[in-house]
Formats: structure tokens, sequence, C-alpha cells
């Protein structure tokens, strides 16, 4: 569990990855690999960052702590791995995407193209005992990613930050909104989707405020054929 990604994030998130919190959160996830079933498994941990590095992130999608189901969390927010059946909320997602853009729904729900074209797919936490969600909150990985989403935020080049849901949108304080690009609704899962994020638009909305900051769109029309899993 000693972290090191291997981009520009390293240099960036080095201080955290040497703090006294971060020791603390390698004792436990050390103890809870050990005697849990815990997902994503340890070398997936930090995925989001691996795919899609500092100084390539045009876009970030916070959720908040992984599918704690088997065989699903890979590192990524929203995604699962391929052959995994799509969760209720990434097909709301998908809902949204047709509805938004005309982009029918594809049979698989791995964002690695979104990934590697600049969306920062991040959780809150970034792990979760298997059947628990929630269980590895405060732990310290919000410290961390909470101090990621500030330094993208008082990065030269902006940002587009989605934020969906209360939880994501408690982040809200640690984004210069005077540089960077808000886009907030209700969460995708069924619980809260028809109360605010059917047709909220995010996909074109964001495509518009890369376009106006000078940056390439995202091109939000996946694979047919989830490649094999690397």
């Amino acid at each position: 569990m000693k972290a090191f990604i291997q981009n520009d994030w390293q240099e960036i998130l080095k201080p955290e990855f040497e703090s006294v919190y971060y020791e603390h959160l390698h004792n436990f996830l050390r103890d809870e690999y050990t005697h849990y079933n815990i997902h994503p498994d340890m070398y997936h941990i930090f995925e989001a960052f691996e795919w899609t590095p500092f100084s390539k992130v045009k876009v970030v999608i916070l959720g908040q702590d992984p599918y704690h189901g088997p065989h699903q969390a890979h590192g990524l927010s929203f995604s699962v791995l391929p052959g995994v059946k799509i969760p209720p909320s990434l097909k709301n997602i998908y809902k949204e995407l047709e509805s938004d853009l005309g982009i029918k729904p594809v049979s698989h729900g791995y964002l690695e193209k979104w990934a590697k074209q600049g969306v920062l797919l991040l959780n809150s936490v970034l792990t979760v005992r298997d059947g628990q969600a929630f269980s590895h909150r405060g732990q310290g990985w919000e410290k961390l990613t909470d101090v990621a989403i500030k330094k993208l935020s008082d990065r030269e080049q902006p940002v587009v930050f989605i934020l969906w849901g209360n939880a994501a949108q408690s982040k809200i304080g640690l984004i210069d909104e005077t540089k960077n690009v808000v886009i907030k609704s209700a969460h995708p899962s069924p619980l809260s989707a028809t109360r605010g994020f059917f047709g909220s638009r995010p996909f074109s909305k964001t495509n518009a405020a890369l376009i106006a900051m000078g940056e390439t769109p995202i091109d939000w029309q996946l694979p047919e054929q989830a490649p094999i899993e690397k």
C-alpha cells in the first residue's frame, strides 16, 4: 500500500504520502487487506490517478467510495470492470448521456476512454470493505483526495468539476469558482435521479466549458465492447 503513482501526481501528493495521517491510513489498510475482502484490489487503488495525470486533467467527476460488490471496483468512480453488470447509478448516467448528446448506452460500465481523455473519475474514499458501504470513511482518504481537488483547483489551467449529490457538493469550498467551472445536480442514484439529475445536461455543459477554455471537448461515446482490463 505504500503509494507510488507513475506520473506527475506522485510529486503533487508526495507530502501526503509522507504525512502522519497517511502512515495511519497505510497501517489501517494493511490490516484490512490482511483480514477482510477489500475493494478494489490493492494494485488498483490509485488507478484514477494513474490513468489521468495531473497535467492532463480537464474534468473531475467526484464519487464517494468504491462499489462494494465483488469484482466491481477498479479505482475509478462510477466505473466497473468489463463483464460486470452495469450498476444503477451508471445506468442513469448513460440515460442522461443519451438524453443530452444522443449517445446510446453501451453494454458495459468500463469508463477507461473517459479517463484517458482527461476525466479524473475520483472517489473521496479509495477503498471499501466487501458489502459494507462507507466502511473506510474517516481513515484518512478524504484528506488525500481533498488535497488532490485543491491542487487541481489552484492549477493554472482551469478544470470542470462535476459534482453530483450532496456529498460531492460538500467539496465545493475546495474549488476556486472564479477560475474553474462547477456543474452540479442531484446524484444519479435511482433514489435521487428524478430530483434534478435527469435533464441536467452535464455532458454538453462540460464540453461547452472546455471549448470556452480552449480545450478539446470530451468524446463521451464509449466503445461498444470494453477493452480487456489491464
